[in-house]
């Protein structure tokens, strides 16, 4: 019965999301909390910045004066950053195990006043310095202790009670000791490496590795806050159930699609990067009504003018309103921002900011309504970069506030545990409240710092708000782009992109059914030992034959030829060779990897090796055919670029021997056939139009 001895409290004067974090464990458990100093202004400074904390001491001293039981044990703690990993009756028995009247959490660090460390008791083992973010005792003590005090709210609470606890007196009379070993306390400023998660049956707790304890109240005081523990304990998210508060609270989009809620979707362009044609199809296809959304682009970067300008032409009249920021006028990254988050602040109608960088890759069509339906101030879709170990977020803070591992960062990446991550960074994606805008993160500073780059001081002015972010990765949501080599001195600059982007490049030039032509063997033999396959998107065609006409230096089809070893081309075509317009590296990497696959199955025993490889040009007033001939190849690998009927009449390929022609080539397929010997072929007359060829010799 005595666990209704003790009682709670804490100085809360504003409802955060820790606060409400602090209260939900607190409720777990069945502490009786009594909250101090609920609708005053905080005016005891912020912990970040010492010293501060003095109202907290103001407040707790006059709670005390209305307790008048002697056996009344009181814990106080704070909030914000606070939480339970046990039960009261734990609490207590550690309490008096301790067989002092008054116990204080302990420090690694002393601060704020480092000149009183010698003035510390040395201790054999454990922390030697005192904290004030948590302490216990019995009324009559803490009343002793405070009765002093007569300080101002903006005083130091910490050099109080350091004060108190380095004066041998005082100490001895009061009855004062320190939780060296963290057996009821753990702080967890500049003591990070400490702590692990501890699973237990129905329920998650930390441990402190150095002295083998289980502290019952965790304290994220310093920069680190709460970091990564606090999306476990005490229940939050077990082996058993998984995440336990991910279907709390939702905001079910189900009725109507006109009363879904108005979104400012912020794009960000500030720098080249690869597919941004791309990035605008995507956002066209986010299943959300269009005119519940404002677009709000800041283009940097005039290269990406003409992507934007095509997109605009034909969908601006389909969303509620955009805005456009180009390059000409000259406004800084941090300054677009904030334009941005206005103008949803300053529209009563919006009621969520999506802020979206323009190396992302949308790749789920319902992102939006899914994080809207999970109903956070501050949520974001989890990100990733194919073959790399990067995310989008971080998985906890270093404690000078850079990156740290967490340790379940690994298994929320690989999607080994999935839930709803309290995370201190996020970047390139994200989706916040309008009221939390006007409120909480109303200042016109967010992204200002003259330390930490805008996106990292953003993270760092909401987390010191209160605001949690969230990050989800309860669905697959896409990726992020690599931008790092993007070269835009050509036509169809996505095309260079094999190599740094190779899912995206993939997704957009290979043929749809190209994994079938392996897999169920969609591979055709129209003639003998010719095989014809899948391999390009109509883009990727087009996208070549664009790049070749805009190079323009088509070689004249003649036997002299200077691009070739030994200066003469026995069966000259019009042609532009790969290396010309410097594709070769990127034309052997897709041979490499998308045809070889194919002609090793198809050949067995021929190791593939590339020579020449070039885009041919057949048009009637220039060169409609080609006379029999062997090509210089062990096998050649064919592709057509454009389509017969539609783009040019007649065209076609007949091997002699057989008599066997392929007559009506598809767009996008590749011809392969034996180079010498047997397949002796032409190239049959195209009589209209203009026809597009690439070719390839294997194994010369």
């Amino acid at each position: 019965n005595y666990i209704r001895d003790l009682l709670v409290l804490t100085v809360a004067t504003q409802e955060t999301d820790g606060f409400r974090r602090f209260l939900r464990s607190a409720k777990h458990f069945n502490y009786t909390i009594k909250v101090l100093g609920r609708g005053e202004t905080w005016k005891g400074g912020d912990y970040m910045s010492p010293p501060g904390g003095g109202q907290k001491v103001r407040l707790l001293k006059s709670a005390l004066e209305d307790i008048q039981d002697e056996n009344r044990v009181i814990l106080l703690v704070d909030s914000y950053d606070v939480i339970f990993s046990s039960g009261p009756r734990e609490l207590l028995k550690k309490f008096q195990q301790a067989k002092h009247r008054v116990v204080f959490s302990a420090e690694t660090l002393i601060w704020p006043d480092r000149h009183l460390e010698d003035k510390h008791p040395h201790v054999r083992e454990g922390k030697r310095f005192l904290g004030a973010g948590g302490f216990i005792g019995y009324a009559p003590n803490l009343k002793q202790m405070l009765s002093d005090w007569s300080g101002a709210d903006s005083d130091s609470d910490q050099l109080f009670f350091t004060k108190l606890y380095i004066n041998p007196e005082k100490r001895k009379s009061i009855n004062i000791t320190l939780d060296n070993k963290c057996r009821l306390f753990q702080n967890l400023h500049g003591a990070l490496d400490e702590v692990v998660l501890k699973f237990e049956d129905g329920r998650v707790r930390a441990r402190n590795v150095l002295y083998n304890t289980l502290p019952v109240i965790i304290h994220g005081n310093g920069p680190t806050k709460i970091n990564y523990l606090g999306n476990y304990i005490p229940h939050l998210w077990m082996f058993e159930t998984g995440c336990t508060l991910c279907n709390e609270g939702l905001r079910p989009l189900s009725g109507l699609q006109s009363e879904y809620p108005v979104v400012v979707i912020g794009i960000f362009i500030q720098q080249p990067t690869p597919f941004v044609s791309v990035f605008f199809e995507r956002l066209l296809n986010l299943k959300y009504p269009k005119n519940r959304l404002r677009l709000f682009i800041y283009n940097q970067e005039l290269h990406h003018e003409p992507h934007i300008r095509t997109f605009l032409e034909y969908h601006e009249s389909e969303y509620q309103d955009v805005k456009l920021i180009g390059p000409e006028e000259d406004i800084d990254p941090v300054t677009s921002r904030n334009i941005g988050f206005d103008m949803c602040r300053d529209d009563i109608d919006c009621e969520y900011f999506f802020s979206i960088d323009v190396d992302v890759v949308l790749k789920n069509e319902d992102m939006l309504r899914i994080l809207i339906e999970l109903n956070k101030p501050f949520i974001a879709p989890m990100m990733t970069k194919p073959g790399r170990l990067w995310t989008n977020f971080w998985g906890a803070l270093s404690a000078d506030g850079y990156y740290a591992r967490s340790e379940d960062y690994m298994d929320i990446v690989k999607g080994r545990r999935m839930g709803l991550w309290n995370v201190p960074y996020v970047s390139h994606i994200f989706l916040i409240k309008a009221d939390t805008l006007r409120t909480d993160l109303k200042d016109p500073d967010l992204f200002e710092s003259a330390t930490l780059d805008p996106d990292m001081a953003f993270c760092s002015k909401v987390r010191n708000k209160g605001v949690f972010m969230f990050v989800t990765n309860m669905h697959t949501f896409g990726r992020v782009l690599s931008t790092e080599n993007y070269q835009t001195n050509h036509l169809h600059n996505d095309l260079w992109q094999i190599f740094e982007n190779p899912v995206e490049w993939e997704e957009r030039y290979i043929h749809e059914n190209y994994s079938k032509v392996l897999r169920d063997g969609l591979i055709e033999m129209p003639c003998p030992d010719v095989y014809w396959f899948p391999v390009f998107t109509d883009v990727a065609c087009k996208h070549l034959i664009e790049e070749m006409e805009h190079f323009g230096q088509w070689s004249g089809g003649r036997n002299v030829d200077k691009r070739i070893l030994g200066g003469y081309e026995n069966v000259p075509t019009v042609d532009i060779h790969m290396n010309q317009v410097g594709y070769d590296k990127e034309w052997q990497k897709f041979l490499l990897d998308y045809a070889a696959p194919v002609t090793e199955k198809m050949y067995p025993g021929y190791y593939t090796m590339f020579d020449l490889a070039f885009v041919v040009r057949y048009k009637p007033d220039e060169q409609p055919a080609l006379r029999p001939h062997h090509d210089a190849s062990t096998f050649t690998i064919n592709i057509a670029l454009n389509q017969v009927g539609i783009d040019y009449q007649g065209g076609g390929c007949r091997f002699l021997r057989y008599n066997c022609s392929v007559n009506a080539p598809r767009r996008g397929w590749a011809l392969l056939h034996p180079g010498r010997l047997t397949h002796y072929h032409e190239g049959l007359p195209t009589i209209e139009g203009v026809r597009y060829i690439s070719v390839s010799f294997v194994d010369p």
